[in-house]
């Protein structure tokens, strides 16, 4: 099996399967007093330090991380959280873009529902309309701006550390959040030094757990009482994630983050070189390369194959054994055009040939060049078969 879908989910790896084995034997309860509890709330703490590591916060940093059930439960508690804070205050602008995560897309349109406005700023060909953001922060009812840093589709990096000053220079009241679960591990994500209030990381796309997330607080933030929790209960994760911790995918979480952050550098490398080597083996074939105008992240590639249905070329590649994704796993099922790839510019038709190819740690050059061989033939018998 070739698994070149890493941007739905990684492999563990194999520094994070042994944590999660042995986090499995302690079987304490992080918030009890008693020794098995003070041994789980050690691994807990231990864990929560290896992620802050990773997102370059020292010990003097008075921000949160929280962990969550998953990077859509972060999200959901930045972007309610926040809001259901501030309901009391007169601004109810939110910008964001126009291809977010479900996660946030879908909250978004239930805030609207609550009374808020939210402004989809263009991202056409990976670039971010920054006229209609200027515009909008020169209207001076913006409190809010969530955006990703690395759409988990198109592979288009937006710089939100830049557009996060250039709001503060309007408001720094303004609050900014960065869905940074793409970015992880593949771009430099130090909330503390970029401006950015809160941010959403996620193990499963780092070779770690899958049912892991974390938010990333600024210290401001629990200061100004700016952020409520989403659920309620034993006051666990600073009030603000109440339930027992998940121990064992935490500690896992913590393990992976470890040798991400040794390996992230050199992942980087490797992840350009897959992709270079996937675009010259492809030369000539007809498949069209989804480039930003702009940044691209190393790790995703977003291609189209003229004449073929998306589906229908994932599943002969699966049949192959070889695996890659039509779109989000959070939306592969839907039948309807992809948001993202509408917004990058792409018609329905060229969206609904696109594939995405996203490469992990464990990915190779000659996995690579079998892809190229599958993508070659199936053009070829496909297209003849229509």
């Amino acid at each position: 099996m070739i698994y070149l879908d890493n941007s739905a989910t990684t492999p563990l790896c194999p520094e994070a399967r042994l944590a999660i084995e042995q986090a499995m034997d302690c079987y304490g309860n992080p918030s009890s007093l008693h020794a098995r509890g003070l041994e789980a709330f050690t691994l807990l703490q231990k864990a929560r330090g290896e992620v802050r590591t990773s997102l370059g916060l020292g010990n003097a940093d008075k921000s949160l991380l929280v962990f969550c059930g998953s990077g859509s439960e972060a999200t959901n508690l930045a972007l309610f959280g926040v809001c259901r804070a501030k309901t009391r205050y007169p601004k109810k602008t939110i910008l964001t873009t126009d291809g977010e995560h479900p996660s946030v897309e879908n909250s978004l349109r239930q805030l609207e529902k609550e009374g808020f406005r939210v402004v989809r700023i263009g991202t056409r060909r990976g670039i971010l309309d920054r006229d209609a953001i200027r515009k909008e922060l020169e209207a001076g009812d913006v409190f809010l701006l969530s955006m990703m840093a690395v759409n988990n589709e198109t592979g288009c990096v937006y710089d939100v550390p830049e557009i996060a000053r250039m709001a503060k220079e309007y408001d720094p009241g303004i609050l900014v959040h960065c869905d940074a679960v793409q970015a992880y591990g593949k771009l430099d994500i130090r909330p503390a030094r970029q401006g950015l209030d809160l941010v959403t990381v996620s193990a499963h796309k780092i070779h770690g757990p899958k049912g892991v997330g974390a938010l990333y607080v600024g210290a401001d933030i629990m200061k100004r009482k700016q952020l409520v929790p989403l659920v309620q209960g034993g006051g666990q994760e600073y009030g603000l994630r109440s339930g027992t911790e998940n121990l064992p995918g935490i500690v896992g979480f913590g393990a992976a983050a470890r040798v991400m952050t040794l390996c992230r550098e050199k992942d980087a490398v490797h992840f350009e070189d897959l992709k270079r080597t996937l675009k010259e083996s492809l030369e000539g074939s007809g498949i069209v390369f989804h480039e930003s105008a702009g940044t691209s992240a190393p790790h995703i590639v977003s291609l189209e194959v003229p004449g073929v249905r998306s589906e229908t070329m994932l599943h002969y590649l699966s049949s192959r054994g070889i695996c890659v994704s039509a779109g989000s796993a959070c939306s592969a099922k839907k039948k309807e055009p992809s948001r993202a790839l509408l917004a990058f510019g792409l018609d329905e038709k060229a969206a609904d040939s696109t594939l995405r190819i996203s490469f992990g740690r464990y990915n190779t050059k000659e996995e690579t060049a079998e892809l190229s061989a599958a993508l070659r033939q199936g053009l070829q018998n496909l297209v003849h078969r229509r």
